[in-house]
């Protein structure tokens, strides 16, 4: 039996775009990613969230950025090669993209947008094929923030799964009267509705897709 020190934090998830090799955990010392910048701006002392990457088969645990005040991280991400972090700094005005190489066990800088980008870090997140970043403000929109610049309107139930190419599969959910669920694949350009199909898809860890309805 292997001992997994990740200090109390038991929230141990698999990482999204992952092949059951990388696991995380955090310690959400002030909630999300939007209610600590929320603290921020009201004037609290943020201190940074803790994260851990944990490598399956070895069991080895690994902190690649470590913590700072006015700093917090994201929900990271596997993008086929490694793990990617999304890394805010509040006091310095960045959002940092960084890739975890885990055979140097070193971090490397993506990219360094300004926190300006976005209006706020609301549903703020990394998608992967190719890697992005992404943003679903609270008002009927979607965005990508990097590597290029896209807006579009989409329902308020939709929620990105994930991207393919030039592709973007959303799930969405209705209550008509019975809950269910349902795909919408958009174009990146526009938004535009190219296919419904029923149920949600869940990429398996060996990165096969399954419609599950």
């Amino acid at each position: 039996m292997k001992n997994i020190d990740i200090h109390g934090m038991t929230n141990m998830e698999l990482i999204r775009g992952g092949i059951a090799e990388w696991y995380w955990a955090t310690d959400y010392i002030h909630g999300d990613l939007y209610e600590a910048e929320e603290l921020f701006r009201q004037g609290h002392l943020v201190r940074s969230n803790r994260l851990y990457l944990i490598h399956y088969p070895d069991g080895m645990v690994y902190e690649p950025v470590h913590s700072a005040d006015g700093q917090y991280l994201g929900t990271p991400v596997y993008d086929g090669s490694s793990v990617v972090l999304l890394v805010v700094s509040f006091t310095e005005s960045v959002i940092r993209i960084m890739r975890f190489l885990h055979q140097q066990v070193e971090v490397q800088e993506v990219v360094r947008l300004p926190l300006s980008a976005v209006k706020d870090c609301y549903n703020l997140m990394l998608h992967t094929s190719p890697l992005s970043l992404t943003r679903q403000p609270n008002d009927g929109t979607f965005e990508i923030i990097w590597p290029e610049h896209v807006r579009f309107a989409i329902n308020d139930r939709e929620a990105l799964n994930f991207r393919d190419g030039d592709k973007l599969y959303f799930n969405v959910w209705y209550e008509d009267p019975d809950y269910r669920e349902e795909t919408v694949v958009r174009s990146l350009h526009g938004g535009t509705i190219l296919e419904r199909l029923p149920g949600d898809i869940r990429i398996m860890p060996n990165g096969e897709r399954w419609i599950i309805k």
